[in-house]
């Protein structure tokens, strides 16, 4: 069904040719969505498994352990998607506090992300999900580094494109900075509109795409609205679902449906590849915990095998757990064992292939639980 999504305005003439920018109507489409019997299907298979995600974290003995894993793994694909080149690792290892090495800009710039998610995570707690929260979100994301001389919290004032190298040549040019504060106050209205949540995370993720409210940022934020409008609703007890792996892993169909979106009104081909994603990427989250929890058993038995040894190893053993990448001084810090246990327990550790040493240096020596993060980097590799 094709449906008219929005206006055009002509802000400039470039040559002989007008160049116009897009002006969405507010949500929800009108006509409504047609949501057949096979649409609603896997509508409804995301939903299961969005239901597994969340019952298995009910399951899991320390819950902030995987957020905070899961949320690393966010901030990288999101980031990566924009261009950046910085590894899961390379943002442990950055928040080890000065580790020389890693691409400080694009490293610098996933923590960023990982501090934006945090803050909208713990402001939702008191603030409902609106443009003000969005305004904050942002601050936090463009807080240092790249972006941050980018108007961090403010709409824009002045008009940005996507593709090509001006408005002549772009792939699409969003609305004038005049109609940005009224477009996201309808998107605001809709968010807290009644209606299923996949639907209207679907939409309001296109919805804030097509505005581009800021100077820069606007790809990272649209991808963290997900997170938050599911956690708001109550889906997810937490960020455990990161559709920036399946974004990125189907990067151009994902450019060429919103563009349908805009040019077509085609709503339902975008949400049928948006409710895929959801069920994809929450059955493969279902099966990293899965994988994480039966390596940590594994793991544990195999270090109680060694009664005499066993009890400094498997405190450095948990506390890998949550910092898969760590120095003797850090574990030493963290687990109050005197820096010799921690030397010996990690010899032993490496002795049964549990930790691998990752610089070869004799000094400032770092230790990685390398197949935990096995199991998190899929999908992180550096485009």
């Amino acid at each position: 069904m094709k449906r008219i999504t929005g206006t055009y305005v002509t802000i400039s003439t470039v040559g002989k040719e007008k160049t116009r920018a897009f002006i969405p109507f507010p949500l929800p489409p009108d006509p409504p969505l047609a949501i057949g019997e096979d649409l609603q299907q896997k509508i409804d298979e995301a939903l299961l498994s969005l239901g597994r995600l969340d019952s298995i974290s009910i399951l899991l003995p320390d819950i902030s352990l995987f957020l905070y894993m899961y949320l690393r793994k966010e901030a990288v694909l999101s980031s990566q998607i924009e261009g950046t080149q910085s590894s899961l690792s390379d943002l442990l290892l950055f928040e080890l506090d000065d580790y020389p090495g890693v691409p400080i800009d694009d490293v610098e710039e996933v923590s960023n992300y990982v501090a934006a998610l945090n803050h909208g995570l713990i402001q939702l707690k008191k603030l409902p999900l609106s443009v003000r929260l969005i305004k904050e979100i942002h601050r936090v994301l463009l807080r240092k580094g790249r972006g941050s001389n980018r108007d961090p919290g403010e709409f824009r004032r002045s008009q940005n494109w996507i593709g090509g190298t001006g408005p002549g040549n772009a792939i699409f040019i969003p609305l004038p900075p005049d109609k940005i504060t009224e477009c996201m106050s309808d998107l605001e209205k809709y968010l807290h509109y009644k209606t299923p949540v996949l639907v209207k995370a679907a939409l309001a993720h296109v919805q804030f795409e097509t505005i581009h409210p800021f100077l820069d940022g606007n790809g990272r934020i649209g991808r963290l609205l997900i997170t938050l409008l599911l956690c708001a609703e109550g889906v997810l007890r937490g960020p455990l679902l990161y559709l920036s792996l399946y974004f990125k892993a189907h990067r151009q169909t994902y450019y060429d449906l919103l563009q349908r979106v805009r040019v077509d009104g085609d709503w339902e081909s975008w949400l049928s590849f948006f409710v895929e994603g959801v069920r994809e990427t929450a059955d493969t989250a279902v099966n990293t915990v899965k994988s994480s929890l039966e390596l940590f058993d594994k793991d544990k038995k195999i270090i109680q095998a060694n009664k005499k040894k066993a009890s400094s190893a498997l405190r450095i053993h948990a506390e890998l757990q949550k910092n898969p990448i760590s120095s003797i001084a850090k574990l030493a810090q963290l687990t109050e064992l005197p820096e010799i246990s921690v030397i010996n327990a990690l010899k032993e550790l490496e002795k049964i292939g549990i930790v691998k040493e990752i610089t070869g240096k004799q000094r400032y020596r770092l230790f990685a639980y390398d197949n935990y993060l096995s199991i998190l980097k899929e999908g992180t590799e550096k485009i």
